[in-house]
């Protein structure tokens, strides 16, 4: 199981601890981030590298509030950086306007998003965009409650789903790319902003189905199996290869960070910024997500050094190919 609290996050922890006993050092300063827990591994990885290499000399946090609720403690000014597994929305937008909060758009990877299902399921190992919506469909709660009102051709069983909270975006996401609409779902699963509890689900019960970031599906392969996603061309799994050539759809996506553009005046912001940046092509390989070209991550710390603000994804990341993200931020 994925766990936050690798050995190197609790080295980085007694090494933090040290550095604020009175009488040792000053306290440090803090870079504040929150958000997706898809994000979370990469942003983690990053935090605890950053840490070490700074001896203790800049702190940063990194919670998991879910990509809605980073977003609203972000446009509340009340942390540097927000996590989000999807572009950030119209909504979202104007509550930081409605602050003076403006923001710096930075993809840092691709993820493929995962549907899931216990091993010991063996009818299900491919499943069409269609069946997923006529499960997830608001329309379905109450009404598809077994397999085989899905497909006939599967068990007459109960099916126990589970998937991300509302303040996801992993949720808003897929229920946008499946369903038609983001946040359209039927509510009667369920749902955890921790994908570890989800995972959980799916590894003891032969009849559930979920869904969540590739990361926690990766970590997780000997207790949870893939499902190929057939999207009217076959059944395709997650991989590096189906989402560079952007066969695994409507499920790969774009994953960010965004900045407070008040934050570039803070030199431990700015530090940890040209950190991530220069080691994420690595981190996000380590943490199995799928980086993005070494000219996104320049032109991330070209637009956070020229404070350029804004969004190109007008709020859906929906079908975006991976090639196409220099293309789009240059546009900024």
């Amino acid at each position: 199981m994925f766990n936050p609290l690798s050995f190197r996050a609790i080295a980085v922890t007694v090494l933090l601890f040290t550095a604020t006993i009175p009488g040792i050092v000053k306290a440090s300063p803090i870079v504040k981030i929150d958000g997706s827990s898809t994000v979370f591994p990469i942003t983690e990885a990053v935090a605890e590298d950053f840490q070490k290499a700074k001896r203790g000399a800049i702190r940063v946090t990194v919670g998991i509030s879910g990509t809605g609720g980073g977003f609203k403690k972000f446009c509340r000014n009340e942390i540097d950086i927000v996590n989000a597994s999807r572009p950030i929305t119209p909504a979202e937008m104007e509550a930081c306007r409605q602050e003076n909060v403006q923001y710096i758009e930075m993809p840092i990877a691709f993820d493929a998003l995962t549907v899931v299902i216990n091993p010991k399921n063996t009818w299900s190992k491919t499943i069409s965009v269609d069946e997923l919506k006529k499960v997830w469909e608001p329309e379905a709660q109450g009404k598809i409650t077994n397999w085989n009102q899905i497909n006939p051709a599967w068990p007459d069983k109960k099916i126990k789903l589970y998937g991300p909270g509302a303040d996801s975006g992993t949720f808003e996401y897929f229920t946008e790319a499946i369903v038609g609409k983001a946040k359209s779902s039927r509510g009667d699963f369920t749902a955890s902003e921790d994908d570890n509890v989800l995972v959980q689900g799916v590894a003891n019960d032969v009849y559930a189905l979920g869904f969540f970031g590739f990361a926690y599906y990766i970590e997780n392969v000997k207790r949870i199996n893939a499902v190929a996603i057939d999207n009217g061309n076959g059944g395709i799994l997650p991989s590096a290869v189906t989402v560079e050539n952007n066969s695994y759809k409507p499920l790969s996506r774009p994953i960010f960070i965004y900045v407070n553009a008040k934050s570039t005046g803070k030199p431990e912001v700015s530090e940890f910024i040209n950190f991530y940046m220069k080691n994420a092509p690595e981190l996000v390989t380590e943490v199995k997500y799928f980086p993005l070209s070494k000219e996104v991550y320049d032109l991330n710390i070209e637009h956070f050094n020229k404070k350029k603000v804004g969004t190109v994804f007008k709020g859906s990341g929906v079908n975006i190919k991976l090639e196409d993200i220099l293309k789009l931020e240059s546009s900024l």
